[in-house]
């Protein structure tokens, strides 16, 4: 039998820990210019040396294959709380895909591996991760915890929300983030997974609410989730359909080729005042097609813990 095909099959969930390893094993396997090229054993046991540390804990055989310094960790340390922070409104779980696979994802699909993959980072370096959902209303949280008994059951709760068949049509993320921002005490490595479409609420006040997790010096990362062969480029084809707004319910009747120009256009330019709100409020904005793999969050995640102190 050949795993990696079966893997590749398999429907998603069924053993969410299982993928969320294949997704880090093979990210591991597949990087060159990395500080765990050729080392996966070592992955959890050594950090980046940061110039002014003390040598005294250098692993010199590692910087014999690498060329690079590293100090090795021990098991008391955890440096990082790391706390995801996940939209689960009716946007997120488009398009509708019958069966979730690692090959056939949605936004929700991608939102929860990618926290299961990220989780598989931190449990091998033992840090602690806390996790917060919402939609509606602020339906989850979970604090900053590294045990295995904590992990268990973040990957339980996130396979619950892959599953889910009717997910709150209406999006509260202003109110929401404000309160999740009161729950996160300690200074944490915070990611947010969301699409950015909301139905009441201005951008100005959602970003107030992004500017508040910033608050206790907080480093925030926004992973945007796009489909984007549909939600960005609108490619449906030429010939008559019906929209509908998965959170309002309202329908519109059209051809999408009619439309397709203009619409990119307001699309780009949606996008562009995101990256330049994020950068106001000096929060990482990361946009993801949900068609393109897992490489760019792991990428960004490793670069934000290597920066964060």
């Amino acid at each position: 039998m050949n795993l990696q095909s079966e893997l590749n099959k398999a429907v998603l969930f069924q053993n969410l820990e299982l993928l969320a390893n294949q997704v880090v094993e093979g990210f591991i396997s597949g990087i060159h210019k990395s500080p765990f090229h050729g080392f996966s054993a070592e992955f959890a046991e050594h950090k980046i040396y940061n110039p002014g540390e003390s040598t005294k804990h250098i692993d010199w055989k590692l910087f014999a294959k690498t060329d690079k310094l590293y100090t090795k960790r021990y098991e008391e340390e955890t440096n990082l709380r790391c706390h995801m922070i996940l939209d689960n409104s009716a946007s997120m779980h488009y398009p509708e895909v019958a069966n979730l696979g690692i090959a056939n994802l949605n936004k929700i699909g991608f939102g929860v591996l990618s926290i299961a993959a990220l989780m598989n980072v931190l449990k091998r370096q033992r840090d602690a991760v806390g996790l917060s959902v919402y939609a509606d209303n602020y339906s989850y949280y979970a604090p900053e915890k590294g045990s295995e008994r904590h992990h268990q059951m973040l990957l339980a709760k996130l396979s619950e929300i892959a599953k889910e068949k009717t997910p709150a049509k209406h999006t509260a993320t202003y109110e929401n983030l404000h309160l999740i921002a009161e729950n996160i005490k300690r200074r944490s490595l915070v990611f947010l997974f969301t699409d950015m479409f909301q139905t009441s609420v201005e951008n100005d006040k959602m970003f107030s609410a992004l500017q508040h997790l910033k608050y206790n010096k907080h480093e925030v990362v926004l992973f945007h989730l796009l489909d984007s062969e549909k939600e960005m480029h609108f490619n449906f084809g030429n010939t008559p359909k019906r929209f509908v707004d998965v959170e309002t319910g309202e329908k519109i009747d059209l051809y999408a080729d009619a439309v397709k120009e203009s619409y990119e256009k307001e699309v780009q330019s949606y996008f562009e005042a995101l990256k330049l709100k994020c950068a106001q409020y000096r929060i990482k904005y990361v946009s993801i097609d949900v068609a393109d793999g897992f490489s760019k969050v792991i990428n960004t995640f490793m670069n934000e813990r290597q920066k964060f102190g």
